[in-house]
């Protein structure tokens, strides 16, 4: 603040004046009126002394946050037409200085110049990492909807369409570096729980008709196979589709990812990925966790080899006569809590309404069946066939491993409620439709309808029956002999959290549909949507530790509404409630961020400082 008054008046009037930067000018207002000259000899004999006193009275109050503003406020005033098609919102979103906080940490600006040195670049590549990053968390959509909604962000960001594009290139031409950079950095954020490593795969689907083609390299001869192919979705989208393969550490925190053409089975990603990540970790012994869908026998003979193990989920209907006869065989089974033997017959007879019977209805039973010979698991490798193409062969279970098997009342409950409903809906289509009119899938309910030789359909009862034996069992297929069942089974309980992951991408940061079309542009979109991946868990992970956990809807509705509004360029008013949430970002971080009123130049130290 500083005085102002007309110094060729000989009866000027002093006000207390506010410079103002808006972009990169700067504007000046009176805020306050000390009074004029011939009033203030009245009290005082030096009137330019005593109004100096006052602006430096007014200092001393704003470094104590405490001052006073007079303002006119004028209800008939009108907005002034900007020029704009649409009218925008006046509110700026200061949330992401928290992500912004750990994007820094991530040490990307450093990164960016040594790839991006020697290189004839007139944009910022980390301003446009970050910035893609921090919208696909706070407000995903497209790269032109980012562009269109840069406003809405405190601060200024000076990035074109196009050089996000030409970022974008920069991004994929160097996708094992950034990823192995992100892997690096975060480790000096949060220790990583790197002991058990958990794979799974997803789709995306994306907005065109037609797939990607097969070209040879010119060069090389190559085939190099399109990204964009036809692929099996959960969906049934008629769109092709791409393959994310993600890694995940014990914390739910992704570790890296892999992306394959749609039409490549789940199988065939795994080992490759892994590899490259035991490259990243210098080949530190790990544990593989994953489902039956990649537990395949290559896949846990790689992971059989050079102290590295396994703990993938095994199919008890895909087991031998053998096993499923050890599984159903009511002997050796053991109570979770206190590990008595326990009799699979009591758990699924006993009366769940009594309250000493609660633990057990809430618990679980288990047994370990060791595997040593030759003995069918239900399990295929790939193989290459003559005319080159991969297949799958079975292959029978040579490793020595064990298979760990559980059982649930209240899982079986559960199963057996879906199946009714399921049941259900397959008499309804035999009343009312023509089953043929309906696809039938391994857990499609028209697997309960069978037809005879006169094309008459029927309820399978068979079926039905034999689907009901497997209620609330499970199983756990493992090479570890020295660790505790109960400990292999916490292991593979982890696992929903990969889930989780693939929703927080799907549902929060709206990785689907994708609109681009270029291999290049496609991986550069999915790496950006795993660094905002990376960030929102880290920034879970240390709520989590610090004592206080939140859902992901309570995060980032929290982040998204702490916007502020700008007040006669004079301060900004704070649009956003105290919370549990800011408390706790607030004790972590301690950005000062839970305040009512800011001045312009203390939001911009806090960006500054960032």
């Amino acid at each position: 603040m500083k005085l102002n008054y007309d110094r060729k008046s000989k009866d000027p009037t002093y006000f207390i004046q506010v410079g103002i930067r808006n972009g990169k000018k700067v504007t000046t207002k009176n805020i306050e009126r000390i009074g004029k000259h011939s009033e203030l000899l009245k009290i005082t004999d030096d009137p330019l002394e005593f109004a100096k006193k006052k602006v430096k009275e007014y200092n001393d109050k704003i470094k104590t946050s405490k001052v006073e503003y007079h303002l006119t406020l004028n209800f008939d005033e009108k907005l002034i037409n900007s020029g704009n098609t649409v009218s925008e919102s006046t509110c700026s979103n200061i949330g992401y200085f928290y992500l912004k906080k750990i994007y820094d940490s991530l040490e990307l600006e450093d990164y960016f110049k040594t790839i991006c040195k020697g290189k004839k670049i007139c944009f910022n590549p980390d301003l446009i990492n970050m910035t893609l990053t921090l919208f696909r968390i706070l407000n995903p959509g497209s790269k032109l909807h980012t562009m269109n909604h840069l406003h809405e962000l405190y601060g200024k960001f000076d990035i074109s369409h196009q050089d996000i594009l030409r970022f974008m290139d920069i991004l994929n031409d160097n996708y094992d570096g950034y990823l192995n950079h992100l892997f690096d950095a975060s480790n000096k954020i949060i220790k990583r729980n790197t002991s058990v490593c958990y794979f799974d795969c997803t789709n995306f689907y994306f907005e065109k008709e037609e797939e990607d083609g097969d070209v040879y390299d010119e060069v090389t001869g190559e085939l190099i196979k399109g990204l964009l192919k036809y692929g099996l979705s959960k969906e049934h989208r008629p769109n092709p589709i791409v393959q994310m393969g993600l890694f995940m550490d014990g914390d739910g925190i992704p570790l890296s990812m892999c992306i394959n053409s749609g039409s490549d089975g789940e199988s065939l990603c795994a080992v490759p990925s892994e590899k490259k990540l035991l490259d990243m970790f210098k080949n530190k012994d790990i544990i593989y966790c994953s489902d039956a869908g990649l537990g395949y026998s290559d896949i846990r003979l790689f992971n059989d080899f050079a102290g590295r193990r396994f703990v993938v989920t095994q199919s008890i209907k895909k087991l031998s006569e053998t096993l499923k006869t050890a599984v159903f065989n009511d002997y050796d089974y053991h109570f979770y809590k206190d590990d008595k033997k326990m009799s699979l017959k009591f758990m699924q007879t006993f009366d769940k309404s009594l309250k000493e019977n609660r633990e057990y209805y809430d618990g679980y039973i288990y047994k370990s069946i060791p595997v040593d010979k030759e003995i069918e698991l239900g399990l295929f490798k790939t193989k290459k066939g003559k005319n080159g193409k991969t297949i799958k062969v079975k292959d029978k279970g040579t490793l020595k491993q064990r298979i760990i098997v559980t059982y649930s009342r209240k899982m079986a409950e559960y199963q057996k409620t879906i199946r009714l409903g399921q049941i259900e809906r397959a008499k309804k289509i035999l009343d009312n439709m023509d089953p043929e009119t309906f696809k039938k899938g391994p857990n499609d309910v028209k697997r309960f309808i069978k037809s005879d030789q006169k094309n008459t359909y029927y309820l399978d009862e068979e079926r039905i029956k034999e689907e009901a034996k497997y209620d609330g069992y499970y199983a756990i297929a493992t090479n570890i002999f020295d660790m505790k069942e109960k400990e292999i089974i916490a292991i593979q309980s982890r696992r929903y959290k990969i889930e989780d992951c693939f929703r927080i991408l799907k549902t929060h940061f709206n990785s689907r549909p994708v609109y681009h079309r270029l291999r290049s542009r496609i991986k550069a979109h999915f790496l950006i949507c795993y660094t905002a991946l990376l960030i929102y868990r880290l920034l879970e992970v240390k709520l989590d530790k610090n004592g206080t956990h939140f859902s992901q809807y309570q995060i980032l509705e929290t982040l998204k509404n702490m916007n502020v509004v700008n007040c006669q360029n004079i301060y900004h008013q704070a649009c956003y409630t105290g919370s549990d949430v800011l408390d706790s970002l607030e004790q972590l971080f301690g950005l000062r961020l839970n305040r009512k009123y800011y001045l312009p130049k203390i939001l911009n130290q806090y960006l500054k400082k960032l």
